[in-house]
């Protein structure tokens, strides 16, 4: 569903498998991160906000759960925008600024940068509630050929990705 922005929501297809249980993305997961989703021409975006058993020094955002919010949204540019999935192969971050978690929400944004050779360098940013760049850099994914990706990581069909109107 696209709205006036152009934003079109991400629906999360692996909410219906059984044992579905992501710390990234999973609604289920009490204890994760439970991130939602959308597309914003060449982004892949999520708003998130941090709740404060997710700090690591007081009232900071801990750097690792920086870098899996930075995965995961890099994990989803590849399979909105490539239509397949992979493996994370390396992170590269640069943690700039501390994230606060009682100062609102973040915004995550991911974007493909370059794929070759089954490898995609994907760009991504957590933003703070001011606007600032808090932590950002390149995700290197392993990409499968969407066949491999289906029967090993349980991709589904593209079209389950979105909500019709």
């Amino acid at each position: 569903m696209s709205g006036a922005s152009g934003k079109r929501l991400i629906n999360n297809p692996y909410t219906k498998l059984e044992g579905y249980n992501c710390f990234g993305c999973s609604p289920g997961n009490d204890l994760g991160l439970q991130l939602h989703f959308y597309e914003e021409g060449e982004f892949v975006k999520s708003v998130w906000k941090p709740k404060p058993h997710f700090a690591g020094y007081k009232n900071i955002l801990h750097g690792g759960i920086q870098a899996t919010l930075l995965d995961e949204i890099a994990s989803w540019a590849v399979q909105l925008k490539l239509k397949t999935a992979g493996v994370t192969a390396n992170l590269d971050l640069r943690y700039r600024k501390p994230v606060f978690v009682d100062k609102g929400e973040i915004t995550l944004q991911a974007k493909i940068e370059e794929f070759s050779k089954r490898i995609a360098n994907v760009q991504v940013a957590l933003i703070n509630a001011d606007g600032n760049i808090c932590c950002d850099g390149i995700v290197k994914y392993f990409v499968y050929p969407e066949q491999i990706a289906r029967e090993k990581l349980y991709y589904p069909e593209f079209e389950k990705f979105f909500i019709k109107d």
